[in-house]
This record gives C-alpha cells, sequence and structure tokens, in this order.
C-alpha cells in the first residue's frame, strides 16, 4: 500500500459502513411497525428496495456524480468514474482507500430515499416507489451529495468546500433533503382514506422500539465514521452522539407529559431518532453540552412539529417532515451558535465569539437543499404518478396494500382462529348451531343468534360521532 495508508482507519470505516448498512434495515423495522398492520410488508420492503436500487446505481454512475472532480462550480462530479472504474487498490482517500469510501458513502446514498418512504406509508404502488427511487436519487441525492460532501481544496462542492457550510455527516444531504421530499410526495399523493378520522395507531410498538434501538446503534457509524479516521474527531462525534441523542428522548417525553399527559414508548423512540438527526450535521463542531442542548431543543421542537399535519392538512404518514427535515434543520442551524472550533474544523460558533457569520451559512444550505429538494421531489413524483400511475386504487388501500402489492400478509391470523377453534370445539359447535336447535333456556351467557351477535357487533363498532385522530405521541 502507498505510504499514508492506515489499516486502522481503513478497519475503522468499513466497520462503520457495514453500521450504516445495517441502520436501513433498522428504519424498516421502525417505520413496519409504526404502521397499521395490512401494511407491515409493504413498509418493510420499500426500505429494502432501496438497498437494491441505489447499490447497483451507485456503481454504474452515482459515485462518479458525487465524487468525481467537479465538473461544473460546484454542481456535479464528471463521469469520470463510470462503473467505478479507475478506483485502483492503492488509491487513497485520506488514509483509507477510496474504495471503502466509496463503500461508506454508498450506505448513506441508500438510507435517504427509504426515509422517504416513511412519509407515503399505506398507499404508493411498490413498482412505482422503484422507479420513484431511481430517479430521485439520481437528479436530487447525487447532486446535493457533491455539494454538500465533496471536498477538493476550494474546487468542490459549492456548499461545504466553496462556502463553508459545515455539515459533518448529512443533516442537509440526508435528512433535510429525504423530509422536505417526503413532504413533496406526500402532497403528490394526497391523503390517506380516512386521515383525521379513522385511528391509524401504530400496530406494533415492540417493532418500533427494535427499530429505533438499531437506528441509534448503526449511527454510531453514521456520524462517528464521517471522520473517516480513527481518531479523536470520531470519539467526539461518537459521545455527542450518545448524549444528544438521550436528551432529545427526555426531552420528547417531557414535552409530550405536558401537552398530552403521558410519557410514551412511541414518543421516547421518536425523541431518540430526533436526537439523531439533530446532531448528525453538528457532531463533529460542538462539544458535549452543546450536543446536550442540541438534542434538548430538538426533542421538544420535533414532538411539536409532528402535529402540524393535522393542524396544515398534509398527510405526512409517519413524520418524515416532523422529524427528518426540522431535526436536520435544527442541527444545521445550531451549528452556527455551538461550533467550539476546536473538535473537527477551526470555525466558531455565535456562543463562542466567531459572530453570526458561520450562522447565516447554515442557514443557505437549510434553505437551498430544502428548495432544490422540494421542487425537483414534487415533479419527479408528478411525473411518475404520469407515467404509471403512483398511488393504489381506494379498494386496495382499503383491503390492505401487504396482499395486493407482495401477495403475503405479515401475520397469519387464521392460523389464530383455527388454533382456537380446536382448543375450544365446544365453543365452535355451540356458535355454529341454529338459534332453534339451541335449548330455550339458555342463560345469558349462551351464544346469541347470528343475526342478533351481528347487530351488537355493529353497534359497538360504530365510531363515536365526534371521534378525532388522537396523535399517539
Amino acid at each position: 500500500m502507498p505510504d499514508g495508508f492506515s489499516a486502522g482507519d481503513t478497519a475503522f470505516v468499513l466497520i462503520s459502513a457495514a453500521l450504516v448498512m445495517l441502520m436501513t434495515p433498522g428504519l424498516a423495522f421502525f417505520y413496519g411497525g409504526m404502521v397499521r398492520a395490512k401494511s407491515t410488508l409493504n413498509m418493510l420492503a420499500m426500505s429494502f428496495l432501496s438497498l437494491g436500487i441505489v447499490s447497483v446505481l451507485w456503481v454504474l454512475y452515482g459515485y462518479s456524480l458525487s465524487f468525481g472532480s467537479d465538473s461544473f462550480a460546484g454542481l456535479i462530479g464528471d463521469l469520470d468514474h463510470l462503473g467505478m472504474r479507475g478506483l485502483g487498490l492503492d488509491e487513497l482517500t485520506g488514509s483509507i482507500p477510496v474504495t471503502a469510501f466509496a463503500l461508506f458513502q454508498l450506505m448513506f446514498a441508500v438510507i435517504t430515499p427509504a426515509l422517504i418512504s416513511g412519509a407515503i406509508a399505506d398507499r404508493a404502488r411498490f413498482a412505482a416507489w422503484g422507479l420513484f427511487i431511481a430517479l430521485w436519487v439520481t437528479i436530487v441525492y447525487f447532486p446535493v451529495a457533491h455539494w454538500v460532501f465533496f471536498f477538493d481544496g476550494g474546487h468542490g462542492g459549492w456548499l461545504g468546500d466553496r462556502n463553508g457550510v459545515i455539515d459533518f455527516a448529512g443533516g442537509t444531504a440526508v435528512h433535510i433533503n429525504a423530509g422536505v421530499a417526503g413532504l413533496a410526495v406526500c402532497l403528490v399523493l394526497g391523503k390517506r382514506i380516512g386521515f383525521k378520522k379513522d385511528p391509524m395507531r401504530p400496530h406494533s410498538l415492540p417493532l418500533v422500539m427494535l427499530g429505533s434501538g438499531l437506528l441509534w446503534f448503526g449511527w454510531f457509524g453514521f456520524n462517528a465514521g464521517s471522520a473517516l479516521a480513527a481518531n479523536g474527531v470520531a470519539a467526539m462525534a461518537m459521545v455527542n452522539t450518545q448524549v444528544a441523542t438521550g436528551a432529545a428522548l427526555v426531552g420528547w417525553l417531557v414535552y409530550e407529559r405536558f401537552r398530552h399527559g403521558a410519557f410514551t414508548t412511541l414518543g421516547a423512540a421518536s425523541g431518540a431518532v430526533a436526537g439523531l438527526v439533530a446532531i448528525t450535521p453538528a457532531c463533529g463542531s460542538v462539544s458535549p453540552l452543546g450536543a446536550v442542548a442540541i438534542g434538548l431543543v430538538a426533542g421538544a421542537v420535533c414532538c411539536a412539529a409532528v402535529s402540524l399535519k393535522y393542524r396544515w392538512g398534509f398527510d405526512d404518514s409517519l413524520d418524515v417532515v416532523g422529524v427528518h427535515a426540522v431535526g436536520g434543520a435544527i442541527g444545521s442551524l445550531l451549528v452556527g451558535l455551538f461550533a467550539t472550533g476546536g473538535v473537527g474544523q477551526g470555525v466558531k460558533g455565535l456562543f463562542y465569539g466567531g459572530g453570526i457569520g458561520q450562522l447565516g451559512k447554515q442557514a443557505m444550505g437549510v434553505a437551498v437543499v430544502a428548495a432544490y429538494s422540494f421542487v425537483l421531489s414534487w415533479l419527479l413524483a408528478k411525473a411518475v404518478d404520469r407515467l404509471v400511475g403512483f398511488r393504489v386504487s381506494g379498494e386496495v388501500e382499503v383491503a390492505g396494500i401487504d396482499q395486493a402489492e407482495h401477495a403475503e400478509s405479515a401475520y397469519d391470523f387464521s392460523a389464530v382462529g383455527a388454533g382456537l377453534a380446536r382448543a375450544l370445539p365446544g365453543l365452535a359447535v355451540a356458535a355454529a348451531k341454529p338459534a332453534a336447535e339451541r335449548p330455550a333456556d339458555a342463560g345469558p351467557g349462551a351464544a346469541k343468534p347470528v343475526a342478533e351477535r351481528t347487530a351488537a357487533a355493529e353497534a359497538a363498532e360504530k365510531p363515536a360521532e365526534k371521534r378525532t385522530e388522537v396523535d399517539a405521541r
């Protein structure tokens, strides 16, 4: 290997890449538990499809567009690395092989469109979603990654390298990008049937907690790995990731206890994710105390933000906007306040004597990425809808998207019913007998005629006249 190669740094980045890859299945479980049972498999599959499509496109041209030499004003890379050609085994990025760097960045590209899927849960056609992923990463993610992540001595991406916007691990390129895209796509697809009328509560909170735990674990690779070396910056990024996430979890729970009267497990999981999102752009710039402040702000503000969909009338199914767009913006902006100038870079924020200049740069980065992502995502979603139809039919949505799109169900409820029938054969026989064959002196516990039972069931299941959607958070 050439001079400058570090086996330790290489091993660290490869392990970090594996951790970031784990985040996408973790996201699948997190989202999969938050939807209703009839949409579970579809939600899982939408994340896994991103693993397939983006991995292929990254090799074909994604890496070259994102990290190839700049071809025009910091906006896009060249095509010199199509098919990842020219990336020799001895070529280094810093102290690691360029192939290790490419693998690490691939995992960022994979999870970003997967994040969008939560905004359109329960109602998107699977084939249309796959087409949207391919178009979106090509036209939106790869250019934005070049703007933010590609550094070449002042000749790289126009946001990060040329204008000094600080985004250590993807607050703008990943979270604001995906969160705002989620808003655009859910506006194109429209509201779910029964939005604000029918209960749409998570069907499996244990799955949600499992998914958030996997995300938290994988996020250490996401943030610390972005140092691209096993050094003090990576260690500080990991510490900041942990404490900010813990603070956001507490902030979310405290807010919802005062606002809604309970500490929910869904709130704990969502607060943790909000903290992970917010610390992502700042973890290489702030002290642990700054990370705690960022986490507390993100937890409370994101908890408040998720209810905006009911007030403003957009159906962001799983709160991608409230957690990722808002959390990413909070973390990116607070870099301009809490950057110490002594962690991974020399820029100081307002609270450390650096003035307001960096805050202005951070605001520019947030605004530019949000505007670009919203406009292009809306246009792409409209194009996909016109070409192949993006939304499933109303009948499919009501019956359950899993059967229609995947010919499978996450849970076999018929087997449960059959097991109960075998365990209680007497009850099954009694329920099957006509009313005329039952003893006349049957007591109040006896089985009722079918018509009577049906009427009673309908009365019990009839919704209250003024039922409203209750935000589980």
